[in-house]
């Protein structure tokens, strides 16, 4: 299952401000300190601030507001978030309001009737968040989820190892980016950082390659004939193996993960090397992750994946995703109204505030202050299309195959042709 969003309805991310307030009221589920208690069980994998912080202090508001409501906050790591829910849904016992991307895991959840219809409830404050970020949490024309934070992939760079290197520009072409690797090594910078033992952030490259080279259409075609083994994908796959080659990576990237001390994102953070590929949340991730806790600042900009030559993708076209929650089938009557208030304007902005969130609330587009974040909402204003994560656009087993497969791929223990021909068979199967 993909999510292909168009030019038309991504317009406005990095300008919106229009539109009414949503409203403070109370809510679905909300009748007084007199009303039966609740309790909402709440996952959610921002484990780190500042959207810790945030979101805990948001669920101690709204208990002071419903005396006869308690949230059990749950902050996960990602691979741990997984792990857990993966248990939960096997025994058919899902939190009430927990984290999710969207795609083909939100559809078999769906289908396995564990995740709420929340379509009629959301019917009076839907309309203020943007059109496109509700795709991925729409299943059979009926929401069940509700986006937070909607952003792009991209290349985060180090302004001043680029100028060491004598890169006065971004890379616009796949072999202006390899020129840019080689003259990074020139001068004994590490060309990017990577987070292999996670496996998700190498998918990354595979998936933009595949996009630049055969265009959505190819990746869409994929998920309707699940059959990942055409010339496309297989182009992707030389054309990492020729990055991989270069050895552009940190030492150790094999065994590193993302976001811990000695990970990805602090790679990046302490400046022990000049790029990575990476998300919206990458600027917070870096600072949090860095020895000063303060990451690049202004030293850090970013740029769109380039264009591949004679690829027929346009290098407008985006890839990414965002961040919402989904209703548990079982949620006490208050969680919808909950949701609701996490979605509320102000609440958004302050979200936005942090530079960790992208709103989708179009009332807090103007919270995004981080100019870094302003420029991927840019990106995404003048997006031709969008194509969300692999590993979540499909089915589950399907996604993990794509990542495990890529990392074989980067690791060098199979072959472009081969990872294909793994990927098809998992995704015949669904």
């Amino acid at each position: 299952m993909t999510s292909h969003l168009t030019r038309r309805s991504l317009l406005g991310l990095a300008g919106a401000g229009a539109g009414a307030l949503l409203l403070g009221a109370c809510g679905d589920g909300d009748s007084g300190a007199s009303a039966s208690p609740q309790k909402i069980r709440w996952w959610h994998v921002q484990d780190a601030e500042p959207m810790l912080g945030v979101w805990a202090d948001l669920a101690r508001q709204y208990e002071g507001a419903h005396t006869h409501v308690t949230i059990d906050v749950q902050p996960l790591e990602v691979e741990a978030f997984k792990t857990k829910l993966n248990g939960a849904v096997k025994a058919a016992l899902p939190p009430d309001l927990f984290q999710s991307w969207g795609g083909g895991a939100l559809q078999q959840q769906v289908e396995a009737g564990l995740v709420k219809d929340i379509t009629s409830e959301v019917q009076g404050w839907i309309g203020q968040l943007l059109p496109a970020s509700l795709q991925p949490y729409t299943v059979n024309d009926k929401i069940y989820g509700i986006p937070f934070d909607i952003g792009m992939v991209g290349f985060w760079y180090n302004r001043d190892h680029f100028a060491k290197a004598g890169i006065e520009t971004p890379p616009k072409t796949w072999g202006e980016l390899l020129q840019v690797v080689n003259k990074l090594k020139a001068v004994n910078i590490a060309p990017i950082a990577l987070g292999g033992k996670d496996k998700w952030p190498g998918h990354y490259y595979w998936a933009y390659l595949a996009m630049r080279i055969g265009g959505l259409e190819a990746l869409q075609q994929a998920a309707e004939d699940r059959n990942f083994d055409t010339p496309v994908f297989v182009a992707a796959g030389e054309r990492l193996r020729e990055l991989v080659d270069m050895q552009p990576f940190q030492k150790g990237y094999l065994r590193a993960e993302y976001g811990s001390e000695t990970g990805q994102a602090a790679t990046m953070g302490n400046e022990e090397a000049a790029m990575e590929l990476m998300g919206q949340w990458a600027p917070s991730v870096q600072a949090s992750s860095s020895t000063s806790k303060r990451g690049l600042g202004d030293r850090l900009a970013f740029f769109p994946f380039p264009a591949v030559e004679d690829g027929k993708g346009s290098a407008t076209d985006a890839f990414g995703g965002g961040n919402g929650f989904v209703v548990g089938r079982d949620a006490p009557p208050a969680t919808v109204d909950f949701l609701r208030t996490l979605l509320q304007a102000r609440n958004q902005r302050r979200a936005a505030q942090t530079g960790a969130v992208l709103p989708t609330n179009q009332a807090a587009a103007g919270g995004i202050k981080d100019l870094n974040n302003q420029v991927v909402a840019a990106n995404l204003g003048i997006a031709t299309g969008f194509q969300l994560y692999l590993d979540q656009a499909y089915p589950p087993a399907v996604g993990a195959q794509v990542n495990e497969s890529v990392a074989q791929l980067i690791a060098g223990t199979k072959r472009p042709d081969q990872i294909v021909k793994d990927i098809t068979r998992v995704a015949k199967k669904q």
